[in-house]
């Protein structure tokens, strides 16, 4: 019963997990409004001397949703850009979300950040990547200055550094803690219990981490 391998189940029971495949490129037309959202961003990235391409990694339209793929070092511009052209006007950032995604070689950390428009009644996300061994996303609280705690929260779970953050500091563990929580590398822990006679393992003890 105890002691499954090769998957992401710790109740003693194999199989139960199913991995996620993430959706991919989306050619166009991507239809509705994103046309000519994606138009007007890249005539204002080629007004700024940029290439579409340097800035946006990918465009993916999934389920009704149109998600941006973002270069990190041109977060705070695509940020700002979204914002301020009036044809987009995405006012409000709701926050920001971790993801680790282990196997995703090179690109294990996501931040994503949900935009509103409230002028155009629309919504979007940016997804921004970084390897674990180089964990840094530059911040956007100069733009959207309420992701102050979203960042904080983000970095104590995941790991993720939003350099230029104004107080980059744990928000929920404490201070001395050691490690980031909700990565999929973070050991469970755990203590054995005895019930009705049986020895149950602590979860680091009932499957093998790859």
């Amino acid at each position: 019963m105890f002691g499954a391998t090769g998957s992401g189940d710790t109740s003693g029971y194999g199989g139960l997990r199913r991995s996620s495949t993430l959706p991919t490129s989306t050619p166009r037309p991507y239809g509705e409004w994103f046309d000519d959202a994606i138009d007007t961003l890249t005539a204002v990235l080629a007004d700024s001397g940029l290439a579409p391409s340097e800035v946006i990694e990918d465009v993916v339209v999934d389920r009704g949703g149109l998600t941006l793929h973002v270069q990190r070092a041109h977060l705070p511009l695509l940020a700002r850009v979204l914002r301020d052209v009036e044809r987009l006007r995405f006012e409000m950032c709701l926050g920001v979300s971790g993801v680790h995604y282990p196997d995703d070689a090179g690109r294990e950390l996501h931040a994503v950040y949900p935009l509103l428009s409230i002028t155009h009644n629309r919504r979007l996300l940016l997804d921004v990547a970084a390897p674990d061994d180089d964990p840094h996303i530059p911040s956007v609280t100069t733009i959207y200055p309420t992701n102050d705690w979203h960042e904080r929260e983000t970095y104590d779970f995941f790991g993720i550094v939003f350099d230029g953050h104004p107080s980059l500091t744990r928000i929920e563990m404490p201070d001395d803690w050691e490690g980031h929580p909700q990565r999929k590398d973070y050991p469970l822990g755990g203590i054995p219990v005895e019930y009705k006679g049986a020895r149950i393992p602590p979860p680091d003890e009932r499957r093998s981490y790859n």
